[in-house]
């Protein structure tokens, strides 16, 4: 994709939401991590509704731990692979009570030393709870970045490089958020909604659809 066209396609995704943000619910950096870790492999809407009451009396690591894992599992037993987010969650809040005071580190290489965080995690914290330029890389974002040319690649990792090299500056704040939300909801999976595509005139992809 060209330079100009990618500058249009940024445009046109903040034209049409302007402040974007991401579905899952959090109340500060601690859950917005738990968060992201217990939504591998699970829906954002599952997700918030363990975490709410999960949240209200567990909000801290510290208190995480007073909980327990196997008061834990009962709170997140909606969610799949629970079992193993369960002793994530634990240990991870463990790491974060001995090495880091209780914060979450504000540093991608201390976020993927704890237990259950990849780099895809640990960009989405670092953008969401502290507005750092990252770009996680998703199912959704790596599918509309190939299929669309915007930034194709054969890894989430080579597509998150290159992303970080072509989006404009003043737009790699919410590059994150603008392309998960477009494979989500208008570039998804088994059939993209072309019709109502804001970027489709610098879409690539040769197989568009047309409105029934």
């Amino acid at each position: 994709m060209r330079k100009a066209d990618i500058a249009a396609f940024f445009d046109r995704l903040a034209e049409t939401n302007p402040a974007p943000k991401g579905e899952l619910e959090f109340v500060n950096p601690y859950t917005l991590l738990v968060a992201v870790v217990l939504s591998a492999q699970a829906t954002d809407v599952g997700v918030n509704k363990a975490t709410k009451p999960l949240f209200a009396v567990a909000d801290t690591p510290e208190k995480m731990l007073d909980l327990g894992e196997e008061r834990l599992r009962d709170y997140i037993k909606t969610i799949g692979l629970f079992n193993t987010k369960a002793k994530n969650v634990i240990a991870l809040s463990h790491q974060l009570v001995e090495e880091h005071g209780g914060e979450v580190p504000r540093d991608r290489a201390a976020l993927e030393k704890l237990p259950g965080v990849g780099r895809k995690t640990a960009n989405v914290v670092l953008n969401i709870a502290y507005g750092e330029p990252t770009i996680a890389v998703d199912t959704h974002i790596f599918r509309v970045s190939n299929r669309t040319g915007l930034a194709p690649g054969k890894t989430p990792l080579e597509v998150e490089k290159k992303l970080e090299k072509i989006v404009p500056e003043d737009r790699k704040q919410h590059a994150h958020h603008w392309l998960i939300l477009h494979g989500r909801y208008v570039c998804k999976a088994r059939r993209p909604d072309c019709a109502v595509c804001v970027v489709e005139p610098y879409c690539s992809y040769k197989a568009k659809t047309t409105a029934n």
